[in-house]
């Protein structure tokens, strides 16, 4: 039980809007986290007046404001995300012999915060700052079959989103959702020279609290020395990091 009922209703607000890919209206809050409406109506009036929320008056619907979105930015310019997940992913490497590589996700890209090489294995054009469409990697499918299916949508709302390296890969919202329910029924997602001829990656998404990506740790090889066994024993590994990164940055979980 908090000793700050009202912080931690607060939070409870954001957080909630920030699982929906549009704005939601203010029953629908108290309803979905059991508050009455009156305590929900005065908790939007502050968030309201310190920008982490905004009012869409004329849809009856509030959303995240500028606020969260800067608080949001300067986490990521801490780079905490990188700087947990070194340790897991040097670890990864050591003990699958294979490249991994530690993804997050803006919009319908990911970008790679870390890349870690294992000798003998091939170069790859996922160095660290490097932006690749999230459909077309295993990092990103991971995330976003983590995802709900509104704000897959929403991400992916004509066939202009589904661009191409190799003229392989989900070509539209019915071909990528076919692709995430299988990533959600193996667990892991899986891509085979939709980057990179001959090479293929597996990878597993690192979950915050309700689930939500905060990233994918992925690993590389060559798509002619892989066998299911390969893959499997790459999957788990790759689980483990992540597992690993979850834990350090959320410890109660």
């Amino acid at each position: 039980m908090s000793n700050a009922p009202a912080a931690a209703n607060a939070l409870d607000v954001l957080e909630h809007l920030s699982r929906h890919a549009e704005p939601v209206p203010a029953a629908s809050i108290a309803r979905d986290l059991g508050l009455p409406r009156s305590s929900v109506y005065h908790l939007l009036k502050v968030l309201l007046e310190r920008g982490y929320v905004t009012h869409y008056v004329e849809e009856r619907r509030y959303g995240l404001g500028q606020a969260a979105y800067e608080l949001g930015s300067a986490y990521q310019r801490q780079a905490p995300l990188a700087r947990v997940a070194r340790g897991p992913m040097r670890r990864l490497v050591d003990r699958s012999g294979r490249n991994a590589h530690f993804a997050t996700l803006d919009g319908r890209d990911v970008i790679y915060l870390l890349e870690e090489r294992a000798p003998g294995q091939p170069m790859l054009v996922t160095d660290v700052g490097v932006r690749l469409p999230a459909h077309l990697t295993a990092s990103g499918l991971a995330m976003l079959a983590a995802l709900p299916g509104t704000q897959v949508r929403a991400l992916y709302p004509d066939r202009g989103a589904f661009v191409q390296r190799h003229g392989t890969g989900p070509r539209s919202l019915a071909e990528l959702r076919g692709v995430l329910t299988r990533c959600r029924a193996d667990g892991h997602a899986r891509e085979e020279g939709t980057v990179t001829p001959d090479l293929s990656s597996v990878a597993v998404p690192v979950l915050g609290r309700g689930g939500r990506p905060l990233a994918a740790i992925a690993v590389t090889f060559r798509t002619a020395e892989s066998s299911p066994e390969h893959v499997a024993d790459l999957v788990a590994r790759a689980r483990s990091a992540a597992d690993d990164v979850a834990r350090r940055l959320s410890p109660a979980r």
